[in-house]
């Protein structure tokens, strides 16, 4: 784990590799989760509207729904 050092006047923090990679994965995952389900109601939204001009289209050509 990381623990706190003190030396010279200088604080700091000193922990193993695997540590500060997992403390840098966690914020990562916390910060992106929301973003992606943003991304993810958008590109529903999107995918909706061109259904719906597909089909405005279809039907404006004589296609039968």
């Amino acid at each position: 784990m990381a623990e706190e050092t003190k030396g010279a006047g200088q604080g700091g923090v000193k922990g193993d590799f695997s540590t500060i990679l997992v403390g840098v994965g966690s914020l990562i995952d916390s910060a992106m989760e929301p973003v992606s389900k943003a991304l993810v109601m958008a590109l529903d939204s999107l995918t909706m509207v061109a259904k719906q001009v597909l089909d405005g289209v279809n039907s404006t050509l004589g296609g039968k729904k």
